[in-house]
């Protein structure tokens, strides 16, 4: 029986390969391209084991009912899923068509050999075609996970540079993403949302109503949930803004404007000790946090925050859907069709059959379209509308105030060392709210997407516990990938808190690294030792030996060009302590405006086999640039009325006058399995850019984001 998680629910190799008569290949996938490009190197992967040309492979749209379900594209697993099921599943399917090819010869398999989709018989003119093979007797086979896949120095594409699918049109503007989603008859929508959280509908204006009716202008209330659909968007806007003026609202609850890391260590909380494996243990006692030390040892505490921070999607969430009265078709940027489809179910009543799901590309999409809010508000309006399709589209007011957030954290660390530089002791508590509100299948998912909660048949706001899987949401990554001896980790999951939250890029691991390499700085510089020694001494990860090597040998070699006024900083981790390694310097300016410069990133990754080198790279040099602008600028702001941090102006991102140089090197282990490279960079960066700006002007910033307000406080405290 298949152990693996993708071939478990997929078996067989139709459920991922298709051999068209036209002389394609056609790849099915549960995983989505939101910029990763992951059907680049699946397509790459495929290529390579049925000794195709890429481009006679195509790879099928994403939606319920006909593709593997494999949940959500989340946890840069998407290699270590697809990846790993299509290499099988295309071993499986060459050793199958060889075998039928052998048969059909009346040869050996051994004589077989394959080229461009044909197998023939070597010093003969005999060949047949996959697509002869499978005419009349397609692949029902299981995939065999013990097959032999070709070795790595057959490959001819793998490893080397492509450019992505669909890049062409991207860059010039004729790629179409959902925001660009048509079809006849038609009607754009605008949702009207509430001043605040907790607010509910009391009326809107009749003689509003009786105008828009007259105007051809659709209005859909649904308890508190209110919007308006026309034939065009100009119109949807207009109309939305008059029904936003139009109508009366009753606030309940007042946003608790307090302090939000008083918050996070006083409010309810459940509290758990992380044990080896990163896992949870319910039933295990907390030990007491210790207070001795042994004589001639150095003790240091520190506490490490991270305030709210928003997926800021430059293209705004946008959705689709049609309901005929049966079957309702929704068109999504979710980064789980089935998961999407159960919750649109529940919530709508609709029984699953009748709910089909579709994947489209949206400008600028992850994290948030975990939960697709937008994709349910165009289920919700077009359930309303019989018949019309439904083309609903996010502001960017409603992107910055109603997604769900990045959770605040704060990191409370406690380590000890001794007099020969060695750690002797180590606490990390982390406070945070959950990192898990997304539709569940199962687990009254409906009550994840936003609308569900200001319907007539309205759901609670979920309580969601916390989780209690290897690395889980906020507890990722926090036990160290070093060695230390008996590390207290203590995972606090805190209740009512005062904004709404779910999975945003590397979840807890963006906290709880940025702490955890901070905190080796801290203690290399108390010792007086160097920070790459510091870290190779507390670790026994050959392939984590080896990056870190590398890095000091691409900074060494560099250090001659440095600008004497700036500051290098280190960082090093292993995403999940099971994906990809990062270790990762920084090179920065702190200018006479206490503003900090990016002057030039090194970064050493280890990511298993490498199938698409140009897409490893840019997810590399994305996720610095994102983990930098969280760092450096981004906090969401708000008071007892709601969200004031409502647009670009008031939640400050990175802009390209900070982008810095990239020195990037990727150690490529052909043969080895595929680990994940999307998330790695974001939490070695924070922490690189912390020691960085240390080293250059001696403040320690242990508080995000580092901006001039941030350095000139701490230099007036210094």
């Amino acid at each position: 029986m298949n152990k693996h998680v993708s071939l478990s629910v997929n078996p067989k190799v139709s459920d991922w390969l298709e051999f068209r008569p036209s002389g394609r290949v056609i790849l099915h996938t549960g995983k989505v391209n939101i910029g990763q490009h992951i059907t680049s190197a699946l397509v790459l992967i495929a290529a390579e084991e049925l000794s195709l040309d890429p481009n006679q492979i195509a790879v099928a749209q994403t939606r319920t009912g006909s593709s593997p379900n494999e949940n959500y594209t989340v946890g840069s697993q998407s290699m270590q899923h697809s990846g790993y099921a299509i290499k099988k599943a295309a071993a499986t399917a060459r050793n199958e068509l060889t075998v039928r090819a052998a048969k059909f010869f009346s040869v050996s398999a051994e004589q077989v050999k394959i080229e461009d989709g044909n197998l023939f018989i070597e010093k003969t003119n005999q060949s047949i075609s996959y697509w002869e093979l499978v005419k009349n007797a397609p692949l029902e086979c299981y995939v065999d996970e013990t097959v032999d896949v070709k070795n790595h120095d057959l490959h001819q594409l793998q490893g080397k540079h492509h450019i992505a699918r669909g890049m062409w049109d991207i860059v010039t503007g004729k790629y179409e993403f959902i925001q660009d989603f048509k079809l006849p008859n038609m009607l754009h929508a605008r949702v009207i949302r509430p001043p605040q959280y907790h607010a509910k509908l009391v009326n809107v204006d009749e003689k509003l109503i009786d105008k828009l009716a007259e105007e051809n202008i659709y209005l859909v209330r649904d308890g508190s949930f209110l919007a308006v659909g026309a034939k065009s968007e100009f119109a949807a806007v207009k109309a939305a803004r008059r029904v936003a003026m139009a109508a009366t609202w009753q606030i309940e609850n007042s946003l608790d404007e307090s302090d939000i890391y008083e918050l996070l260590v006083k409010n309810k909380r459940d509290s758990l000790l992380i044990e080896k494996g990163c896992i949870p243990n319910k039933d295990s006692k907390i030990p007491p946090l210790d207070k001795t030390n042994v004589q001639g040892d150095i003790t240091l505490n520190a506490i490490y925050k991270k305030p709210y921070i928003m997926h800021g999607t430059i293209g705004p969430s946008s959705g689709a859907a049609v309901f005929d009265g049966q079957e309702l078709k929704v068109w999504t940027q979710n980064q789980g069709v089935y998961p999407l489809q159960a919750a649109v179910a529940e919530a709508l009543r609709l029984q699953l059959d009748d709910v089909l799901v579709q994947f489209i590309p949206g400008a600028g999409v992850y994290g948030h379209s975990g939960a697709d809010d937008a994709a349910f508000d165009a289920a919700l309006i077009a359930r309303h509308l019989k018949n019309f399709p439904i083309l609903l589209k996010w502001t960017r007011e409603d992107e910055h105030c109603w997604e769900p957030y990045g959770s605040a954290m704060q990191c409370n660390l406690r380590a000890s060392v001794n007099s020969n530089g060695e750690i002797t002791s180590w606490s990390h508590e982390t406070f945070s709210d959950t990192f898990l509100t997304r539709p569940v299948v199962g687990k009254n998912p409906s009550s994840r997407l936003l609308s569900t909660h200001y319907m007539k048949q309205s759901k609670p706001w979920p309580v969601t516990p916390p989780m209690l899987t290897m690395h889980g949401g906020i507890h990722r990554n926090i036990e160290p990938i070093y060695n230390f001896p008996s590390p207290r980790l203590v995972k606090h999951r805190v209740y009512d808190l005062p904004l709404r939250t779910s999975a945003l890029r590397a979840l807890g691991a963006f906290g709880n690294i940025f702490a955890i390499e901070s905190m080796m700085d801290e203690l290399a510089e108390a010792l007086k030792l160097d920070p790459f020694h510091f870290r190779l001494k507390h670790l026994n990860d050959e392939q984590g030996i080896q990056t870190l090597i590398r890095l000091k040998e691409l900074v060494d070699k560099d250090r001659v060009n440095f600008p004497q006024e700036a500051g290098l900083g280190i960082s090093f981790a292993r995403y999940k302590n099971s994906a990809g390694y990062c270790s990762l310097a920084v090179l920065l300016r702190v200018n006479d405006d206490a503003e900090v410069e990016l002057i030039k990133i090194f970064c050493v990754i280890d990511v298993g086999e490498v199938v698409d080198i140009s897409g490893v790279r840019s997810q590399v040099e994305g996720g610095i640039v994102q983990a930098a602008s969280w760092s450096l600028y981004e906090q969401v702001s708000y008071d007892a009325t709601g969200i004031t941090s409502r647009d670009w102006e008031n939640y400050q991102i990175i802009s390209f006058n900070n982008i810095p140089e990239f020195c990037i090197d990727i150690l490529d282990r052909p043969g080895s399995p595929y680990l994940g490279v999307g998330e790695i960079t974001t939490g070695p960066t924070a922490a690189a850019i912390a020691n960085a700006i240390n080293n250059a002007v001696g403040l320690r910033l242990r508080q995000m984001p580092f901006n001039s307000d941030a350095i000139k406080s701490a230099a007036l405290l210094d």
